[in-house]
């Protein structure tokens, strides 16, 4: 099989091909027709998420080079293990790639993308630049029918990422406006579950004067620049008191110094981005705001199925797509990493 492999941190993919697999046991092989690029991606081949303040998380330890990156897969079944039930080849899914150790307590209650030993497709083990894929499990393949494969495999990630923060959001409680912060792939999936899910006005906020546009384009009943002057004010204005929750999909400490200052009273702000920095807030502040502030990492294998129903039932309009062959895998990281992606880009194996 062909794949694009990192084979040293902070350089570039290189072209290498193994042996296909051969699935043993309850194994599944898929033949990957896409594979989204996330933007963790990026951090993976640099070897480290920043923490801010000069500090990095070294994220390098455990992973055997070459490695092969990519975790929003689709494809067909190519081959299936003796043990493989329910599955048969030539069938069209989306592979959940976050998946655990099987034994832990977590793993138990169903949030296997929690568990803390994973086996999770190309962040622990290989992933989806690849023509082929092993998966262990037929239970983590989901069903196509239905849904735009171009966008099948990024719903795995950037789909499952926004739903579960949104779910977050919105359990919360309170009604009223909210507020999407960041409008790269996951803020734009962000934006559509947002508008699928929920009543209240979805807002948006970007520094990129063309992400705004394309979220206006998309259904966002406003939009505004974070870095512009006095812009707390104009949106506290602009929403009678605050957004009742804001969902930050970039993750620096000037996303969530925006996030926190527009969330109204008994708000709450769920962090979903990793781009890194620190934040920090005076503790009065959250008990006289009665603020929440809150973790959310992808989403669960049932949750992952509940968001492809909706998207099945069309109450998700899809984010703009861009495919690229396999060996514009360096390409696309580099566009990530600067800002140049609008929406999603998709690797065609």
């Amino acid at each position: 099989m062909k794949r694009q492999s990192l084979v040293d941190y902070g350089a570039a993919l290189e072209a290498t091909e193994a042996e296909a697999p051969a699935p043993e046991g309850t194994e599944v092989l898929v033949r990957v027709s896409h594979c989204g690029v996330c933007h963790s991606d990026v951090h993976l081949q640099d070897g480290y998420f920043e923490l801010g303040g000069g500090r990095q998380l070294d994220v390098r330890p455990g992973r055997e080079l070459p490695f092969t990156l990519g975790h929003e897969i689709a494809g067909e079944v190519a081959a299936v293990g003796p043990d493989a039930t329910d599955v048969a080849v030539g069938e069209r899914t989306a592979v959940f790639p976050w998946i655990g150790c099987g034994a832990c307590g977590l793993c138990a209650r169903g949030d296997e993308h929690l568990c803390n030993a994973p086996h999770a497709l190309g962040i622990t083990v290989d992933g989806g630049y690849a023509t082929e894929v092993l998966v262990p499990h037929p239970r983590y393949l989901l069903s196509v029918e239905g849904i735009d494969p171009k966008l099948a495999g990024s719903y795995m990630c950037s789909g499952l990422t926004a739903y579960g923060a949104l779910k977050k959001a919105i359990g919360h409680g309170a009604s009223g406006p909210v507020m999407i912060v960041g409008l790269g792939g996951v803020g734009m999936m962000g934006l559509q579950f947002a508008r699928a899910i929920s009543d209240a006005d979805v807002l948006a906020a970007d520094i990129d004067p063309a992400k705004r546009e394309a979220a206006l384009n998309l259904g966002a009943a406003s939009v505004f620049d974070p870095a512009e002057e006095n812009i707390r004010r104009t949106v506290m204005k602009a929403t009678g008191g605050g957004a009742v929750a804001a969902i930050d999909f970039v993750g620096t400490e000037s996303s969530m110094g925006f996030a926190q200052s527009i969330v109204a009273k008994g708000g709450i702000v769920v962090v979903v981005g990793l781009m890194g920095g620190t934040f920090s807030l005076p503790v009065p502040m959250f008990p006289l705001r009665a603020l929440t502030v809150t973790g959310s990492y992808v989403g669960s294998l049932a949750e992952a199925r509940e968001m492809l129903d909706l998207v099945r039932a069309g109450k998700v309009a899809p984010i703009p797509v861009e495919l690229r062959p396999l060996d514009e895998a360096n390409r696309t990281l580099d566009d990530l990493r600067e800002g140049r992606v609008l929406g999603r880009v998709v690797l065609t194996p």
